[in-house]
């Protein structure tokens, strides 16, 4: 099926400019969306390098706190980790969002991890007391690497899903558009060259009807007085 068959418009100069008014709103909200595109574009980008960032430190704290693991380990063995970890609590994540260029995204983390209580066993060892420091950190920097990977992945989901709809535009409905104008200046241009031409056709066969109408009047008059 011919593609300006899909989009019904209305004939004569009215469907035209209709089609006038919905390829100028077609432009404008392509625009639009490049330059949120653009905008959006240059904003993962630097989610992505903060991502990178984030994991960066997040194998950096965690290759520490195992390296300190494996110390307390070979110091007293695996039932010291076993005491010590029991007076532990979990860590609290709280995510906060933000909306940006009309995409909602974790802004920001706050993680806390809660002391260790008073009543608990200590650590049997130094190493295991660095440790436990250690994976505090590490889970902070987890928390932190999650959020910006979070943030990165739905901003390049819009980037992607902003891209398509550029493309579906420019490459689709306003082509259709400006075939479709072309197509109804067309028949319109046709439409008048036909009424012209009736027109012009009616106004001979008139001035043919006048004409003998014009020569038999001064004639029959003189008749008549005869």
């Amino acid at each position: 099926m011919n593609a300006v068959a899909t989009i019904r418009t209305r004939p004569g100069r009215a469907g035209r400019q209709h089609l006038l008014h919905r390829l100028a709103v077609a432009a404008r909200g392509a625009d639009l969306l490049e330059k949120k595109l653009r905008i959006l574009r240059t904003e993962h980008q630097r989610l992505l390098q903060a991502e990178e960032a984030c994991s960066t430190a997040w194998r950096e704290r965690l290759r520490e706190a195992e390296t300190w693991l494996s110390r307390g380990l070979v110091l007293s063995g695996e039932h010291a980790l076993y005491s010590a970890a029991a007076g532990l609590a979990p860590a609290d994540v709280t995510v906060g969002w933000t909306a940006f260029m009309g995409v909602r995204r974790p802004s920001g983390v706050s993680c806390t991890v809660p002391a260790r209580a008073p009543s608990a066993a200590t650590p049997g060892n130094t190493a295991l007391v660095h440790a436990e420091a250690a994976y505090q950190q590490a889970v902070r920097a987890a928390a932190d690497h999650a959020c910006a990977r979070t943030a990165a992945r739905i901003v390049g989901a819009e980037v992607t899903s902003t891209s398509r709809r550029v493309r579906a535009l420019r490459r689709h409905w306003i082509p259709r558009l400006q075939e479709a104008l072309a197509h109804a200046a067309f028949a319109l241009e046709q439409s008048e060259h036909e009424d012209s031409v009736r027109r012009r056709w009616a106004a001979q066969v008139l001035k043919e009807v006048e004409r003998p109408a014009e020569r038999d009047g001064p004639s029959a008059d003189r008749s008549a007085r005869r």
